[in-house]
């Protein structure tokens, strides 16, 4: 039994297909950064005949999932993408709906996130939020300030797009002199501090990356899964960490031994 299968020998049995992948993963070369795009949740839902709303409070069993599997790992940083800028154009009661879960989600799972030593973080224009969910957030991200697990950064009314505007308005205001470089850049976004990210998975099996982390995805690799976001367990991540393994990462260069081959 290696490091992995005994860090989650209280919740899988040894001889379970998530032991077995736990088995096959190295546990030294880990994504530091996975950020994911949880998509399906209305399409869940209208499989079973139920409103849109029922997708997404199935969603949250995800998250909870994804969140615990990360830190046991343990993943550096867990970016989930849990509402879009764009998604202010849903139907009110279907905003309205989301707000509340995320306030819920907060006061149910405290608890547990401080018990994993996790640290709560937030990145997107958050300050346009209503201002009761901006109390929740603000709460967690204090409480749990000091935590020096696994960063859970939530992505709320985030827009890549919106971001590189933001980031670029910062450094006018800062009056920082022509030419601006990749590091100025890099200062000015929301997720100054954190490594980039080195897997981005998308559930639900669409083929694009919908606006998110657009300047930080720049190398990372992308696994789609046709898995629906409700249904992500923590056999889906292992899976995709174990694709991750398997890949070779150039960052643009070719490999030295490769060169020999050339005819």
């Amino acid at each position: 039994m290696n490091g992995l299968v005994k860090k989650f020998k209280s919740i899988f049995d040894p001889s379970s297909p998530e032991a077995e992948l736990l088995e096959r993963i190295d546990s030294n070369k880990l994504p530091r950064h996975i950020a994911v795009i949880m998509d399906g949740n209305g399409r869940w839902a209208k499989q079973r005949k139920l409103p849109r709303v029922a997708g997404h409070r199935a969603g949250i069993k995800a998250v909870r999932a994804v969140v615990e599997a990360a830190a046991r790992l343990p993943i550096s940083v867990l970016t989930l993408y849990a509402f879009s800028a764009e998604n202010w154009k849903r139907p009110r009661s279907e905003v309205s709906t989301l707000m509340n879960l995320l306030k819920d989600y907060i006061r149910q799972e405290l608890s547990t996130i401080q018990k994993n030593g996790i640290r709560f973080l937030t990145i997107g224009r958050i300050d346009e939020l209503p201002h009761s969910v901006q109390k929740e957030l603000r709460f967690a991200e204090e409480e749990t300030r000091d935590n020096k697990g696994t960063k859970m950064v939530v992505a709320l009314n985030y827009s890549g797009r919106l971001e590189l505007v933001d980031a670029f308005n910062q450094l006018l205001k800062e009056g920082v002199s022509y030419p601006i470089s990749e590091d100025n850049i890099e200062k000015s976004l929301y997720t100054v501090g954190l490594p980039e990210p080195d897997l981005m998975i998308r559930t639900s099996g669409e083929m694009r990356v919908s606006n998110f982390l657009l300047w930080q995805i720049a190398y990372a690799e992308i696994y789609v899964t046709d898995v629906l976001w409700p249904d992500f367990r923590e056999i889906h991540l292992l899976e995709a960490i174990l694709e991750f393994q398997q890949r070779e990462r150039r960052y643009g260069g070719i490999r030295f031994t490769s060169f020999h081959n050339i005819q």
